[in-house]
């Protein structure tokens, strides 16, 4: 009697831990590649305005373009739960290049004053 109480309090016991460990699995990043590049990007504009190589109201209107392009993959995966269809993912990382290209311009420009 004492060993099936024992086997029922362990069984209750783990049964939550299994389900949550469950779902956390199923929250992790679907999409590492397109977080690595808006990770980069951020990373890429901070060191511009750091380095006196962008002014803060260029950094900010990049940071701005980053956080449209981050809302609009947001909401695409909100939509297919959280899987972006090929379409979609070939979408969101022509605009990461198309970011990249303009924080790379505004990088490199010569600033006068």
């Amino acid at each position: 009697m004492r060993l099936i109480k024992l086997a029922l309090v362990a069984a209750l016991a783990v049964a939550p831990a299994m389900t949550f460990a469950q779902t956390t699995a199923q929250e992790q990043p679907k999409n590492p590649i397109v977080k690595r590049e808006f990770n980069q990007q951020q990373r890429r504009i901070g060191n511009g305005i750091k380095n006196d190589r962008l002014t803060p109201r260029q950094g900010a209107r990049l940071e701005r373009q980053q956080m449209r392009v981050h809302r609009q993959f947001r909401s695409m995966r909100a939509r297919h739960n959280g899987r972006l269809t090929m379409r979609e993912r070939r979408m969101i990382h022509r605009r990461q290049f198309a970011a990249s290209r303009r924080i790379y311009r505004a990088n490199h420009r010569n600033r006068i004053g």
